[in-house]
């Protein structure tokens, strides 16, 4: 049963734009309207694109701005059954069972005893079907992609039914859906009955005007004409055939980086010093040190003097 005083959902789009943010997540109309209707239709939202376009952050937001449990699977190639929904306690059983033979019970009553809710241990996705004081919890399956096909398998039944069956006990239903956000950076394909099962929504690269404003939100402490400038030098970037582009959370992590430097313009030694920071990958690094990285800070610095 859900308290009183746990906060509803947000009734219009306008209001779904408002929560996010207010949690500093910055949106388009087009996200919001998906999340909105995930959250009164209780359909799982699928969210898909590169890694660190803010995949993530949409599950976080929503326990957040909705006051609700966050319950997080982070998926793995070779997550199973015994690792996200349940397991028994096998340990706990023996004892139980060797305590029962020795009072000589029936056989039929020990076997009941043993599978009982008493000694089943709840994984994350069997967690998120349990009811919650302040309503039903967040469930994010991050980065589902990463995990096997046959555990995507399984999870077609929760993300239909929000329910899982286990053998020995039966079929445990959600009285009332969770929250469901399933993340993927589309590394492989997903199945097209998954995909049924959920809204969709792709996150692409933000454009600059709304990456400064995510800036603006993210790195409060940085100045305009840094923040500016960082962006620029990032939507250039994710222009260049580079291995892996860099998204905005290393937009981010790199304005906090200069801004640790005290730096307040960037500059060619600057970028050369950080490009760790925007970019993970050595063969990226190193085409863009030096003259190259030049280069395009001055398209930026000109672009920025023709503007004002």
């Amino acid at each position: 049963m859900r308290a009183d005083n746990s906060d509803p959902l947000p009734q219009s789009v306008e209001a779904t734009l408002e929560l996010l943010d207010h949690e500093n997540y910055v949106a388009d109309r087009s996200l919001a309207t998906a999340i909105h209707l995930s959250l009164h239709l209780k359909r799982p939202l699928f969210l898909e694109g590169e890694a660190g376009v803010g995949k993530t952050e949409i599950g976080k937001v929503l326990a957040s701005g909705l006051k609700r449990r966050l319950i997080r699977l982070q998926c793995y190639e070779g997550l199973d059954v015994n690792s996200a929904v349940y397991e028994w306690d096998y340990a706990r059983q023996m004892i139980e069972i060797r305590l029962a033979e020795a009072a000589e019970e029936d056989r039929a009553e020990i076997e009941s005893t043993i599978f009982s809710d008493r000694f089943l241990l709840k994984r994350p996705l069997l967690q998120a079907l349990e009811p919650e004081i302040e309503g039903p919890p967040v469930l994010l399956i991050d980065e589902l992609d990463r995990a096997d096909e046959p555990f995507e398998a399984y999870l077609l039944e929760l993300l239909s039914d929000f329910q899982v069956t286990i053998p020995e006990i039966g079929t445990i239903r959600a009285q009332e859906p969770p929250v469901v956000v399933v993340t993927s950076n589309r590394t492989r394909e997903i199945h097209d009955a998954l995909k049924r099962r959920c809204f969709y929504y792709w996150i692409d690269y933000p454009n600059a005007a709304r990456e400064l404003q995510i800036l603006e939100k993210k790195a409060p402490g940085a100045s305009l004409r840094l923040s500016r400038e960082i962006v620029g030098f990032v939507q250039r970037l994710r222009k260049i055939d580079l291995f892996k582009l860099p998204g905005i959370a290393e937009s981010i992590d790199w304005a906090e980086a200069l801004m640790q430097l005290d730096v307040l313009e960037l500059s060619p030694q600057a970028i050369d010093d950080t490009l760790g920071v925007l970019l993970k990958y050595q063969d990226d690094i190193a085409r863009l040190q030096g003259s190259e990285a030049a280069r395009l800070l001055a398209e930026v610095k000109a672009e920025a003097a023709a503007q004002r």
